[in-house]
């Protein structure tokens, strides 16, 4: 999609971003990152309207985050506590916080924003250059179902209300490894399209983007619960490790 840069997202979706993408996890994800976060400094990546960042701040981690959006972070800075956590605002693929972190993580697809695989390598290698020697970069992505496509393409409902329907579009490109969604809102005000481009990449890529960055895997679980990664698991979350 031409002319969808790292801050596109936050311009399209921060003003309804907390209605429209709560994926029921956070409570359980927010146990999950604390035991990596304290005691020591952690980043978040993409760390958005501070959904995770601002429970994991209540609990007394030492928190900062960086976010190519500053309408993603107007909205941070409007909640309770927002004010407190120090945001640098930049493509997370390449713009550094200051000093080094004990843990750094990057949740919720996220890493799939970055459109091509040279980005998302870089992005692997950016988080590296900011971890103190032994520290972990936990990352959260759904495991591809390419069997939702048909002839490449996809549609599918997202919401069906009395007043108001949203349905989403895909076209897969399996040579990129990229998907580019559609959604359409329909309401009595109106019409609303809401594209966002994602590039895809599998569990075994990430374990090598993490390899070429100077990591290792430690663990991988099937879900927030630590359920054990299987064949049939529909998301991962892995632990990479920067050796002491």
């Amino acid at each position: 999609m031409k002319n969808y840069r790292p801050e596109t997202f936050g311009e399209l979706n921060a003003d309804e971003y907390d209605l429209l993408n709560n994926p029921g996890t956070t409570g359980a994800a927010v146990e999950l990152l604390s035991e990596f976060a304290l005691p020591g400094r952690t980043l978040e990546l993409a760390i958005g309207t501070g959904r995770v960042a601002l429970p994991l701040a209540e609990r007394g981690c030492w928190i900062e985050g960086i976010e190519a959006s500053p309408l993603m972070v107007e909205k941070l800075r409007q909640k309770p506590g927002g004010h407190g956590i120090p945001v640098t605002i930049g493509d997370m693929s390449e713009v550094k916080a200051d000093g080094t972190f004990d843990f750094i993580f990057l949740i919720f697809n996220t890493l799939y924003n970055l459109t091509s695989q040279a980005a998302q390598v870089n992005c692997f290698r950016n988080a590296a250059s900011m971890l103190a020697p032994g520290g972990a970069f936990l990352i959260e992505a759904f495991v591809p179902d390419l069997a939702q496509f048909h002839d490449h393409r996809s549609v599918k409902p997202r919401h069906v209300g009395f007043n108001s329907l949203a349905l989403e579009a895909a076209v897969h490109d399996p040579t990129t490894q990229r998907i580019d969604y559609q959604v359409l809102r329909v309401t009595p005000d109106g019409m609303q399209l809401t594209p966002l481009p994602m590039r895809y990449a599998w569990p075994q890529e990430t374990d090598l983007m993490a390899e070429l960055a100077g990591m290792h895997l430690e663990t991988r679980w099937g879900g927030w619960d630590k359920s054990e990664f299987t064949a049939n698991s529909r998301m991962h979350v892995s632990v990479y490790r920067k050796p002491a």
